[in-house]
């Protein structure tokens, strides 16, 4: 099930990390205003401060809840990552936040409710931009502002991609994934999907190429990365190598993996930490077109948009 997209009505939540800087709330409340959104949000929800978490974890649970029961809301979205969620994941009502059939958008922590929320009640969401990453900054990406419209406009969209994997051809199946660390995290667990045949994408950020190639042995050993049609990998930023790695860098671990899986892995996706983000549907579809000079990703809501 997914929601249905009109202009949008946007309730920001803050359900992981404090805001440090209330002037990032204020540039994007500016930049989402003369876009024509309409904003909903509660000031001390989202400028607070309890440990280091934007309020407790009761208080920060009663807002997913407001924002899913406002029935003029068509839209939550995160308003910074950090950490957080987690703490919310096992007492949540799910059924209760779906009920609104809202479009739930984020990134980074985000990605942990996103994939307990496809997993408990098969609702999509969109791993998208967030208030304060995303709007809050001095130059809000175009790139990332236009592929977030396409939601309201075509309930579809498409990225070429010039960076070829080694394989050539078509395939389709569930797009799903988001944050590597959360998503690793959650293995094991209640809270994520069982997926076969999937295409999975992946991001993060901070993390060293070896940490990375660790986290996707994780997967590998709960059987999940094998399970997949494809992997997409998005961008992997802000990490810095020491000595130690000895120039063990980025295309060592996908190369590693290339010869590891029996199932094409694309790399190069405008999607991560990072300004120009796509806005890509957890729990959607997507189909795949690839050859010599490099690949095509379509992706939806329903598989029948992209057919």
């Amino acid at each position: 099930m997914s929601p249905v997209l009109v202009q949008p009505v946007i309730a920001i939540v803050a359900p992981s990390a404090f805001l440090p800087d209330a002037e990032v709330l204020q540039r994007a409340l500016a930049a989402m205003a003369a876009l024509g959104w309409e904003c909903r949000y509660t000031p001390e929800d989202l400028l607070g401060r309890v440990g280091r978490f934007a309020a407790s974890d009761a208080d920060r649970a009663a807002a997913l809840y407001r924002a899913a029961e406002d029935p003029e809301v068509n839209v939550v979205m995160g308003l910074r990552g950090g950490y957080g969620i987690s703490r919310l994941l096992d007492g949540l009502d799910y059924a209760r936040l779906a009920a609104g059939n809202k479009l739930w958008v984020g990134h980074s922590d985000f990605t942990a409710f996103q994939l307990a929320l496809l997993q408990h009640t098969a609702q999509a969401s969109l791993a998208g931009p967030m208030v304060a990453t995303d709007f809050g900054v001095e130059q809000p990406s175009a790139f990332t502002l236009q592929h977030f419209q396409r939601w309201f406009e075509a309930r579809e969209d498409s990225i070429t991609v010039a960076q070829p994997a080694g394989w050539q051809g078509e395939l389709s199946g569930m797009l799903w994934g988001g944050n590597l660390t959360m998503l690793t995290h959650l293995v094991g667990s209640p809270h994520l999907p069982r997926i076969e045949g999937g295409i999975l994408f992946l991001e993060d950020a901070g993390e060293t190429p070896f940490r990375l190639e660790r986290m996707l042995y994780q997967l590998w050993h709960a059987g999940i990365l094998q399970a997949q049609r494809a992997i997409v990998l998005g961008q992997f930023s802000e990490y810095r190598l020491t000595a130690r790695d000895n120039g063990y860098d980025l295309p060592d671990v996908i190369a590693h993996w290339q010869d590891k899986l029996s199932l094409p892995i694309f790399s190069g996706l405008p999607h991560g930490h990072v300004a120009d983000k796509l806005s890509l549907p957890v729990g959607g579809y997507a189909r795949i077109l690839a050859d010599e000079a490099g690949y095509r990703l379509r992706y939806a809501f329903a598989a029948e948009l992209i057919e």
